[in-house]
């Protein structure tokens, strides 16, 4: 995904996402991003010392929160 790229349909995002890209869906600072995945409000895959977020994980984070 694109640094700057608007994304006006989920369907749009790929199926795992960075943590970079779980902060520019969510209008939210890198370090909001990694505190949400590292506090299990946001489930994650760990693979070595990188974290990918299943996008269906930040839906759902988005359903419990609105």
């Amino acid at each position: 995904m694109a640094k700057k790229e608007t994304i006006y349909n989920m369907e749009q995002l790929p199926m795992v996402l960075r943590i970079d890209d779980v902060a520019a869906v969510l209008n939210i600072g890198r370090s909001a991003a990694y505190e949400l995945v590292r506090s299990g409000q946001i489930k994650h895959i760990r693979i070595g010392t990188t974290y990918r977020i299943p996008r269906q994980e930040v839906m759902k984070f988005l359903g419990e929160t609105a």
